[in-house]
């Protein structure tokens, strides 16, 4: 389907039509301002003449809270935005796609992960299929083939590519991060952008899911878990250092991950569990542009020897990849790797049948012998099930470090291809 000008195709599109060919429920789930409503307007084009449903427009929501019956009533299919809003839709939804089981009925879209509400009725089981829409992609905004996951089980360490890009090329995406308005907007003007972005998450979305009274605590706590971006997510150090009582921290990093600013980043064990892994989850954002607006961290100061830029370039490379995995043909599941003896990776993604793709992240431009210490360790223990090892940096050539193992310039993440 032709776009309107000055659109950037969106890889989810083509997963949203699919599913909707065979899905009664389709959920477009998502960080405000990620897209969401324009992606299912042009997915929606396609089914002849769909019925939209705003929920931020205040008339649609009194509406559909008044009389949610009458509301969902409709033969074709119907596009409802920001569905949290309204979660007592979901019930006569469900009645309405019982009674007719034709696919493609409902189209919704939302800005928290609705299925944690405390008071949502029956989540659709087996009616509804959910699509998590990020922020643009690198290979959204750079047309590029954003496919290196299945580059890196198709073609293991074969696997080269060579950049012209520097350090400073990708510290500058970085700071930009992938919401289309910060995007296309200048810097100053993008600073504007993220400051209104974090005011109305916490002054509207999580007031959605929550009641909270000392909200300065949460502009705090952000702050905070940006200066430990990349790091382990350690609720009881999180509490020393913000005077957060642990109880009221951890109900507020949940908060935070429903509304899809924060990610946690499972930790893996070969073989399904050993007593030398650590257990500890650790921290990402959903956007490395809020990450360093709340830094107060541009390309310069990322660059400078007490930058971010390390959290950074390891924060944006497991995003790209998170995106990734909700379009790869590989199934596979993102973790990173920790040892008791310090023994690290970056991510490990692992699919269902046990194959292991595992990627360090560094963000100079060369490699030296101990960068590759963690990779050697999965490759030893793991045999035939790894497939590769990764050291991504920002360094322009494809470097050999021995058996099943390679440096690769971090552009290769959406540009190679399987």
């Amino acid at each position: 389907m032709p776009h309107p000008q000055g659109l950037l195709p969106r890889r989810a599109e083509s997963l949203v039509a699919e599913a909707l060919t065979d899905t009664r429920v389709v959920l477009v789930n998502g960080a405000r301002q990620a897209g969401k409503s324009t992606l299912t307007r042009l997915a929606a084009s396609q089914a002849g003449d769909p019925v939209l449903r705003p929920l931020d427009d205040p008339a649609t929501l009194e509406a559909a809270r008044l009389d949610p019956t009458g509301f969902v009533e409709h033969p074709g299919l119907m596009v409802i935005n920001e569905i949290q809003l309204a979660p007592e839709l979901l019930r006569p939804i469900k009645l309405t796609v019982d009674l007719d089981p034709t696919p493609g009925r409902f189209l919704l879209t939302g800005s928290s992960r609705i299925l944690a509400l405390r008071a949502l009725p029956d989540a659709l089981p087996g009616r509804m299929e959910i699509l998590e829409l990020w922020p643009f992609s690198q290979g959204e905004i750079s047309d590029g083939a954003d496919a290196f996951l299945d580059a890196a089980f198709g073609h293991g360490a074969e696997l080269e590519y060579t950049s012209e890009l520097g350090r400073r090329d990708y510290l500058e995406r970085i700071t930009v991060g992938g919401f289309p308005e910060s995007v296309r907007r200048t810097r100053r003007r993008r600073a504007a952008f993220f400051d209104s972005y974090l005011s109305t998450l916490i002054e509207r979305d999580v007031l959605e899911l929550a009641d909270i009274e000392r909200r300065r605590e949460l502009h705090t706590l952000l702050r905070l878990l940006a200066g430990r971006a990349g790091g382990l997510l350690v609720p009881g150090a999180l509490a020393g250092e913000s005077g957060i009582p642990r109880t009221t921290l951890t109900r507020y990093l949940d908060l935070l991950s429903s509304v899809f600013l924060i990610k946690s980043i499972p930790a893996w064990a070969p073989g399904g569990g050993t007593h030398r892994a650590v257990g500890t989850p650790k921290l990402a954002f959903v956007d490395t542009g809020i990450a360093c607006h709340l830094l107060g961290q541009d390309a310069n100061r990322l660059a400078d020897p007490g930058g971010a830029a390390g959290p950074m370039v390891e924060n944006f490379v497991v995003s790209e990849l998170s995106r990734q995995l909700t379009w790869s043909a590989e199934r596979g599941t993102l973790y990173h790797y920790r040892t008791k003896d310090k023994v690290e990776v970056d991510v490990v993604v692992e699919t269902p049948d046990g194959r292991v793709v595992a990627v360090e992240v560094k963000a100079g431009s060369t490699i030296r012998a101990e960068d590759v210490r963690g990779l050697r360790h999965l490759a030893d223990r793991l045999g035939e099930r790894f497939v590769a090892g990764y050291v991504l940096y920002t360094g322009r050539q494809t470097l050999p470090f021995g058996n099943r193992i390679r440096a690769l310039p971090l552009e290769a993440l959406w540009r190679v291809a399987p």
